[in-house]
């Protein structure tokens, strides 16, 4: 029987065990999933937890109620790959070996590789909201706060999620207004990009945005380091920026297993093909989501898009047929800002986000670069569609490759 293992039980992980178990025939094909945890999280939901619109409870579900009949899950730890002999070895020594291998390992948040991050005053002044832990905390601090200066700080380019830290700055203003203290309270947005965001037709919009919301924009700052004592923050040339309450995204960095691999780059992200989505080095390995160190964001709409391109790449080097699917670096994100309103993009690896209609050109109903309630209600049904849908590899109106139609050169 040849095997098909996946390493990581995430969105990539669960939409690939579902797509290829309805593919492949039971009897020829044995599709593993393994992954340490048996929690599935709804991440773009972290994002709702410290301002009260969820709780941890609507954000969490066991993964095993999206993995299909017949696959086989370990909930075990990943200790490392040995590609050149086509196994993986697990932390409590069982060996599997593999015809095909799916890493989806994802990134995780590593704010020890920050000096004086995890000091003092981490998840009492300083947070992050990346993860379940942080963003519950955050929750019950900001029940309490005063008011007093928030810094928004994004440590390192690449990270989870682009525009979550900018939703963050937009809910926040709207939280504090809604408790009577924004004007005790000044917000202030420190990037190390050159503006709000990665393109210039978005950070135009978003920075109006932050305008408009009287956000400060610090950019290309570069953090070094987090001065517990001082509460600043301190930038590789030598500025600083004090802090009542700091929030964080702290430097992300690929699966551990893949540093102990020898397969990774410096941030432990696999180098893998931006179109074909397969390894760089190994023919029989593919790389999907946040693993993977293609040019595009790491978003839960990019992992979906890309699926499809390697769903149909594997299933052609399976078949012994070209790999004819191309991933264009397709990525949408909503983008919440508050007060009931929310913004769209859509873009690839060539095309900045545009304005116009999504999905239907001239109908929408959801707007590209527009700040309405029904681009936040469509933020607020994707929750539903993530569970019943996405997570399950059913099909979805969208195609992975990016469509112009709608779109305003």
């Amino acid at each position: 029987m040849k095997k098909i293992l996946i390493l990581g039980g995430g969105t990539g992980g669960t939409i690939m065990a579902n797509r290829l178990r309805k593919a492949l025939e039971r009897d020829e094909w044995e599709i593993t999933v393994v992954d340490q945890f048996k929690t599935h999280y709804y991440q773009p939901g972290f994002l709702f937890i410290p301002f009260g619109i969820y709780n941890k409870y609507d954000v969490i579900k066991p993964k095993a109620d999206f993995f299909p009949a017949g696959v086989k899950v370990l909930y075990e730890k990943t200790d490392k790959i040995e590609p050149d002999q086509n196994r993986v070895l697990l932390d409590g020594g069982q060996v599997l070996p593999y015809d095909y291998l799916i890493i989806a390992t994802g990134t995780q948040t590593q704010p020890g590789e920050t000096p004086g991050l995890k000091g003092p005053l981490w998840y009492k002044e300083i947070f992050d909201f990346y993860t379940i832990e942080g963003a519950v905390a955050l929750s019950r601090f900001l029940k309490t706060w005063e008011g007093g200066h928030l810094v928004m700080n994004i440590a390192e380019m690449p990270y989870k999620c682009p525009v979550a830290p900018l939703e963050f700055v937009f809910l926040a203003d709207a939280f504090f207004h809604e408790t009577g203290i924004r004007n005790k309270v000044k917000i202030s947005y420190v990037t190390p990009l050159p503006g709000a965001f990665t393109k210039p037709q978005a950070t135009k919009m978003l920075s109006g945005l932050l305008e408009e919301k009287n956000i400060k924009v610090v950019p290309e700052f570069y953090l070094e380091s987090v001065d517990n004592e001082k509460k600043v923050i301190k930038s590789y040339d030598g500025q600083e920026i004090p802090f009542d309450l700091l929030t964080i995204v702290p430097v992300n960095m690929g699966n551990k297993a893949i540093e102990r691999s020898g397969m990774g780059d410096d941030l432990n992200f696999v180098p893998t093909d931006k179109h074909t989505l397969r390894s760089e080095k190994y023919e029989n390995i593919f790389v999907l989501g946040d693993a993977s160190n293609i040019p595009t964001s790491k978003a839960g709409s990019v992992v979906h898009f890309a699926s499809e391109v390697l769903f149909d790449n594997l299933m052609a080097t399976i078949e012994d047929r070209p790999m004819l699917a191309k991933f264009d670096g397709h990525a949408n994100c909503y983008i919440e800002t508050g007060f009931g309103k929310g913004s769209i993009i859509d873009f690839n690896y060539d095309t900045e986000p545009l304005p116009g209609t999504f999905p239907l050109p001239g109908i929408g109903p959801f707007g590209l670069l527009q700040n309405t309630k029904l681009n936040h209600y469509g933020k607020v049904l994707f929750r539903w569609i993530y569970w019943h849908i996405l997570l399950k590899g059913k099909e979805m109106p969208i195609e992975s490759e990016m469509s112009m139609a709608g779109k305003k050169l």
